[in-house]
Order: structure tokens, then sequence, then C-alpha cells
């Protein structure tokens, strides 16, 4: 069953494919990327994009993309789309697309007179490689494939240009070549699972056209250089394996670990089958370490969104273990109490004064299905600890527990909560002071604590810390809660409250342990419902904001002076979804359920069978940002779950 479909009709118009985009990566690091078409648009797509380790473990681009043709009775048909400067298109193989299918892996039908050709491709799962298998499905007489490899060589930020130092010197493989065009990068290898004649006439391809770089405000001209070309002959019926890696790999059995691969994949059937499929993509695991990618295709892992996903992630792979080995990796890296903004910086900084307390959260969401109490103590009790005498006795002299109880954070020119854009080097939205869902957090991280520790038998702790569940609530409501207002404020500095309506007092409605009233909570959630609620996840600010900005456009300044100011963030749904739930029980069930139906249209719209990292404020929420981002799948997968598995 395809439960991603397509209008077969629309395929050929490049205004419909050319904005629907393809992403899958694996394990090690490495990912493909392009349209449905095939045309890239982006700098960053590519057919194998990975981690090089001579670079910093950075990603790059190695091969950009791999033109087929098909070759019979001497007439040529090339299946490769690319767009050149001034909006030219060569070849237009995209007219020859009739069907696109996605369930574990994508396949694309190509018909061309009496000719149907299928292209299958995937990464296999713990190796920088991939494998694309052509299926001639129907053919009249004897056909040859082309193929026509074209090479990059570069980080994924930057662009090719052609130049004097590339080495288009080639080597040859088993059925194939092996190829480094520049010192320092490993060999590319590609073959094939039979015998294959390559002709090499090293050419560079000039000024291709990246259209979504240019709408980003970024340099969009690349220059390509394609080393020669291989050819291949196939029959009716028969299927062709083409492997590129950085190992060489035994061709005969290409088509069997094409099948093997295909066989881990994850039906893709339903709307969550889905985003299980995109949730296996973010995990990567390096040596004895298991970590999150924040999102594809420029991200590498963020210590607040790690923590944030892993609930989400955890319910799509099904298993607590994933989830373990994750909070084990990070445990590593806590210092002081605090944990660095990203875990594998050489130089890292501590600018996040509420990941420590994300992370107790994931400890709480892991213990609900864990439920063995001195289990859970013994492996993160001591890292609780750290974390409360970290902000009690702060070695950061920006972030502080005070005596009232709530958790005060501000650093001139540096944004220390989630909401961390910034322009010019200043943060467009500071937020320092007391900020709401940080001491909801913190509200929350005392009682779970205590409680943990209680059934755990750590009765030293909780004589410790047992005053200051009180003075932390009564200090909560005195700061944030107003009546003359119908929500909280979002911040609170000098005595003076931010009463611009944003989401982050949502996540204090949701937290399991709370200082608000059961009405508090209800009026806050109304006027969230009312002000911020999509289709698409929440706003991060009211429209009726003199600072709202509904779309994401133009320049780098333009787009990040907006990314907190109105734009949508679907991460959020999950605290909105729960509160709501929470207070409404049964009765708000339809709604929520309503809710998250509406997010289905989007995993065919944008990154097929994902979610993007932002949408615009205003209507119809657009895509923007990164392409696939961790968080918005495991939010939309966790309040789906509540709504499936909903128990008052």
């Amino acid at each position: 069953m395809n439960y991603l479909k397509f209008d077969k009709e629309q395929l050929i118009n490049l205004e419909y494919s050319l904005d629907k985009e393809v992403l899958r990566s694996n394990r090690a690091g490495s990912y493909m990327s392009t349209t449905l078409n095939g045309c890239n648009t982006r700098k960053y797509h590519g057919l194998l994009v990975s981690p090089i380790e001579n670079f910093g473990g950075e990603k790059h681009v190695l091969l950009s993309s791999l033109d087929e043709t098909v070759i019979q009775n001497n007439a040529e048909f090339n299946l490769g789309i690319h767009r050149f400067k001034g909006g030219v298109y060569e070849p237009k193989g995209h007219k020859y697309i009739r069907d696109v299918k996605f369930n574990r892996i994508p396949k694309i039908t190509y018909r061309l007179g009496g000719v149907v050709l299928s292209k299958e491709r995937l990464l296999v799962e713990k190796e920088e490689q991939v494998l694309v298998r052509y299926t001639l499905e129907e053919a009249h007489s004897p056909t040859t494939l082309r193929f026509k490899p074209f090479l990059a060589f570069r980080n994924i930020h930057q662009l090719s240009k052609a130049n004097m130092f590339a080495n288009s010197k080639f080597h040859t493989a088993n059925n194939g070549i092996f190829i480094k065009l520049y010192d320092g990068y490993p060999d590319l290898y590609m073959q094939f699972n039979k015998e294959v004649e390559f002709i090499p006439v090293p050419d560079w391809y000039y000024n291709i056209e990246y259209i979504e770089e240019a709408r980003r405000g970024y340099e969009y001209l690349e220059d390509l250089l394609v080393p020669g070309y291989f050819e291949i002959p196939i029959k009716k019926g028969e299927s062709i394996v083409f492997a590129a890696g950085l190992n060489e790999t035994k061709p005969v059995s290409l088509k069997q670990r094409f099948t093997k691969e295909v066989n881990k994949r994850p039906e893709r059937d339903t709307f969550l089958t889905s985003l299980d499929n995109a949730a296996e993509q973010f995990i990567l695991q390096r040596s004895d370490e298991t970590d999150i990618v924040a999102g594809f295709p420029w991200y590498e892992s963020i210590t607040r969104q790690t923590f944030v996903s892993l609930p989400g992630l955890c319910i799509s792979l099904s298993n607590g273990y994933s989830c373990r080995r994750i909070l084990d990796t990070y445990v590593k890296f806590l210092k002081n109490g605090f944990f660095p903004d990203h875990i594998h910086n050489s130089n890292p900084t501590y600018h996040s004064a509420d990941a420590s307390l994300w992370f107790i959260w994931g400890v709480q969401q892991y213990f609900k299905k864990n439920s063995n109490a001195k289990e859970v103590w013994k492996k993160y009790g001591n890292a609780i600890t750290e974390i409360f005498e970290g902000y009690k006795n702060p070695a950061l002299d920006y972030i502080k527990l005070t005596n009232e109880g709530l958790i005060y954070a501000e650093k001139a020119g540096t944004a220390l909560t989630w909401m961390d854009s910034y322009v010019d080097g200043q943060p467009v939205v500071q937020r320092g002071g007391f900020a709401v869902e940080i001491n909801a957090l913190w509200f929350n991280a005392l009682c779970f604590a205590l409680d943990l520790a209680d059934l755990a038998g750590e009765y030293d702790f909780i004589e410790q810390w047992k005053n200051m569940v009180e003075k932390a609530g009564n200090a909560f409501l005195n700061t944030f809660w107003d009546n003359r207002h119908e929500h909280l404020a979002d911040v609170v500095n000098n005595g003076i409250a931010d009463w611009a309506v944003r989401p982050n007092m949502v996540i204090a409605a949701a937290m399991d342990y709370s200082p608000l009233s059961t009405e508090q909570k209800k009026s806050l959630l109304s006027v969230a419902k009312r002000k911020l609620l999509t289709k698409r996840g929440l706003r991060t600010l009211s429209p009726d904001h003199l600072r709202y900005k509904g779309v994401v456009e133009g320049g780098p300044r333009e787009r990040e002076m907006a990314m907190h100011q109105g734009t949508v963030h679907p991460w959020l749904i999950q605290f909105f979804a729960e509160g709501y739930l929470k207070i409404h029980k049964r009765g708000g069930l339809p709604f929520v359920k309503q809710i998250m139906e509406s997010f289905e249209d989007d995993i065919t719209e944008h990154c097929i069978g994902t979610m993007a990292e932002i949408y615009n404020g205003n209507p119809p929420h657009k895509a923007r940002g990164a392409i696939s981002m961790a968080w918005s799948v495991a939010g939309v997968v966790y309040a789906t779950h509540l709504v499936h598995n909903f128990k008052e």
C-alpha cells in the first residue's frame, strides 16, 4: 500500500515537483537528498553526502548526481535534469517520469516509447555508501544504459568552481573505478554488480544553478566535474545495482545487499509509520556513542533539541534502549551541572540555560516507560544531583538559582533560551531574566527528582531539596501570573514582565508537575489556542503583536529576524496537546485529534514523509528552514500517540 501519493499528471510539472524534496540518511552520518524529479535545487543536495574525518567530520558532497541515459536503436534518452544559469533546464529527463512511489524506499518509473525503467535509491545503514537499483521493466529492442557521475568533493556549505587542481585521473576497481578530486579526501568508489565499460572524458559543467540558495540570499552557481561515463547493457526484466561509497565493495553481493537494506526499512503505509521511517534518519551511531542529528541538511546535533526530541523519537523507534544510550552518551559531557550547546565542539559553549532541565525531563519520560526507580536513580541520580547543585552554586555567572527559588539567566549579547536566532551578533529575542519555560521545567524537575528519590530510598537528597518545592511554586505564581491577564508572562526582568503571547507558557501547562491551578492552565491554553495555534504547530508570537513577522523570506538577516517572531514551530504541538488533554480530558480528544490529523497533509507537500524545521506564521504556512527536523517529527509523533493512547 502506498500511503504517500502524488498526482501522476503533475509529476512532469516543474513547479509541482521541484518544490517537493526527498531525503534519506543513515546511522553513519551520510545522507542523500534531491527533489522529486531529481533536479538539485540546493547546494546541500547530493546523491552521496558524507562526513569526512580529515575535515573534522563535517559533511561533504562527493557525488552530486548521476545522469542516466537510455540508448536504444542509436537513439538516446537522457533522464537527468539540471538547472543552469538563467533558468535553463538541460537535459529535461523529468518529462519521462510517469510514477513516483514511496513505500520503504522511493521508486521512480520512467517511460520513453516502449521502454519502462524504474529507479530505487537507498543508503547502506552503517556505511558511507549509496545504492541505486535500475530495473528494465519493458523493452522491445536491445538496450544500453549510460551513467554520467557529477562530482563535487566540497563542504556542504560551499560551492565547487572549475579549477586546475581537480584530479580527474581514475583507477580501476572491480566492475568500476575509484577517484579522488582533491588531497585529503578519501577515494570515491563507483561500481556495478556486473561488468561495465568506463569511457574517460573529463569535462566541467559550468553554472549549475541552485534556485533555493538564490531565494535564501546565498551564492547559487556551481561548476561540477564529470570524469567520464559508464555504459552497460541491460535486458528486459534485469536489475542493475550501482554503488558509490568510500570503500571498495564486492560487486557480486550488491543485489543481495540492496534487498537486505530494503527489508530493514519500516513500511510507510500510514501517517505514523511514515514518521517512524523519518525518525530513524536522525539516529547517529559512532563507536560507543548514540546521538541525534538535529536536522537535515545542515545541522549536526544540538544538545537541547536532543533532549526535547528524545521521547517522541524513541516512541517511533519502539524501544527504550536507544533512549538510554543517548542519555548515557550525553551524561559524559555534563560539567558542573551544565551541558555544552553541542557535545562535539572542540571549544564548547554553555549558553543553554535550560538544557540540563530538559535532560531531567527526558529521564522523567524514560522513567515512565521503565518504572524502576532504583535503577533509574542509580544511572542518573548523580547527574540530577550535579545539575541541582550547578544551579544552586553555579560555575557560570550568568545562570543562577535565586533566593526566591527561581532560575535567573542573563548574559549580554547572548541568547540563553531556545529562541536563539541572531542578527548582527545580537539575539533577536534576548529573553534575559526569569524565562517562563525554564522555571516551569525547574519546578517539574524538583518535584520529579524528589518523587524518584523517595521511591529509590535516597533520603539525603530529599532532606536537602524538599523545602524548595513550595518556595519555587509560590515564586513562580507571584512572578509570572497576574489576574489582570489571562496567561503567563513570557519573561520577567527587574520586576518588568513581558506579556507578549508566546508559546513558552504552554510548556508550563503540559508538565506533570506544575504550580498552576486547573483554571490557570485552562485560561492560558485558551489564549494559545486563539492566538498561536495553526495547522502546523504553534506560532512563536501572536499576530496582533507589533513585532510579529508572518513570513520567513529574504536573505539570512531577514529570515533570522522572523525565526522567533511569529514563525510556526511544530515541536511545540506536543506540549499544547498534552496540556489540553490534561485539562479537558476525553472532552478535548476530538479537538486535539483534529489538530494532529491536519499534519498529514504536510508530509507530501515539502520534504516527503517528514516535517520541516519551521513554517510561515501566515497561511498557508509554507515550510521553511531545514527540510527535515528531529524535534518537529518527534513532537508530532509524541502528540499523535497521546491521542491514540489516551487515558484519563
